[in-house]
């Protein structure tokens, strides 16, 4: 049976993924936020938690969809990242129309968040932490987390193309597996 796994791979496992991970903070993060500083009835207190879900779903579904199509894969990773480019702007806009304070990239908060960030992948973490913060802090700390997980993704579609053009998609892998099982019986 280990002939069967030569062109349909079952090891794809998400949630093993550090993107998933840091998608899902982003997702629990924008959660909170929408639910606590963004009124009911507010169109982009729907749209955010939506680009937000978007994020994290769209990369379990490539991944799953990449067992048997790689375009597929790639194509819902980029709507993953896509996804987090318009979550970006909605904190962005938000901070801005409001007179809030984007960090810079130098700003001790931001270097400080920026540690916590790339440290912690446990979407609890953020949950219970967030309670006791501004909305202030809690779009430059959203904003972070888009900002290391498109660096993720970014890498993740290049790891793909890479290893498209190694292996070729289902057809090829397929047509090989079919060809060594006529050779060897």
């Amino acid at each position: 049976m280990d002939e069967d796994k030569d062109f349909i791979r079952q090891d794809h496992n998400y949630r093993t993924l550090i993107a998933f991970q840091k998608a899902e903070c982003i997702y629990d993060v924008t959660y909170y936020f929408a639910h606590r500083f963004i009124k009911t009835g507010d169109r982009t207190r729907d749209q955010m938690i939506q680009a937000a879900r978007s994020g994290k779903q769209n990369i379990a579904e490539g991944n799953i969809d990449g067992i048997t199509s790689r375009e597929m894969e790639l194509k819902l990773t980029n709507v993953n990242r896509a996804s987090l480019h318009e979550l970006l702007l909605d904190y962005e806009d938000y901070l801005r129309v409001r007179g809030l304070e984007k960090w810079n990239y130098y700003d001790p908060k931001c270097i400080k968040t920026r540690a916590f960030c790339k440290k912690h992948l446990d979407s609890a973490v953020y949950r219970e932490k967030i309670k006791e913060r501004s909305d202030e802090t809690i779009a430059n700390i959203a904003i972070t987390l888009i900002h290391q997980c498109d660096v993720l993704i970014r890498g993740l579609i290049e790891w793909m193309k890479r290893d498209f053009k190694e292996k070729g998609g289902i057809k090829e892998e397929m047509y090989k597996a079919r060809k060594d099982w006529q050779r060897k019986n």
